[in-house]
């Protein structure tokens, strides 16, 4: 039996049908692939800006905690400066009294001692609480600064976490939906075939 020219278009048709299908099974798992990429680099992208968040959070806290410290010294310097300052001052009241033949542990250059030293005292306090409230003040900072950083990098990643699940989503949609055409396609042009077949 010869093949007569309208079942070679058929068989030509069902190729072309076939080409067509496959192509579009192809396209569909290109798209699925370039959705996966996205996928995979939303995620890698948004664990390296974590990493570097946290190493900058990092540095940055150590320079508060620092900064912190070196108040807190300065402040205990003021408070030993105010020391000697005081011994200096009752020692000059007591050279003078000395020198004046007055009683040293007598008198008004005693009272003038002890209202000195209660100065001092009360102004130490102050030091002594200024350079207590550096350190808090800069540990709360630093601790506020890590758990900040840290809450921001949970829901970034958690961010990118559902944006690449709905990336992976439309891929797979991307490829569910490229068989369907492909088959669809071929379905149609093996119909095609069987109808100069049939006839």
């Amino acid at each position: 039996m010869a093949v007569t020219p309208d079942q070679l278009l058929a068989g030509s048709g069902l190729l072309q049908s076939y080409a067509a299908s496959e192509y579009q099974r192809a396209a569909g798992i290109q798209e699925q692939t370039s959705y996966l990429l996205k996928a995979r680099d939303t995620l890698a992208v948004a664990e390296v800006r974590a990493d570097m968040d946290t190493q900058y959070a990092e540095i940055q806290t150590g320079r508060m905690l620092k900064k912190a410290e070196i108040e807190a010294r300065n402040w205990q310097i003021q408070g030993n400066q105010l020391l000697k300052n005081m011994r200096s001052t009752n020692a000059s009241v007591r050279a003078r009294a000395a020198a004046s033949g007055v009683v040293v542990g007598e008198g008004s250059n005693l009272g003038i001692q002890q209202q000195n030293t209660a100065a001092t005292m009360r102004d130490l306090a102050v030091t002594d609480f200024n350079a207590l409230a550096a350190k808090v003040l800069g540990f709360e900072d630093a601790t506020a600064m890590l758990q900040s950083t840290q809450m921001q990098n949970t829901l970034n990643l958690y961010s990118a976490s559902r944006q690449a699940g709905q990336y992976e989503q439309a891929g797979a949609a991307s490829a569910s939906r490229g068989g369907l055409l492909s088959n669809i396609t071929l379905a149609k042009g093996g119909l095609e075939f069987a109808k100069v077949f049939k006839s």
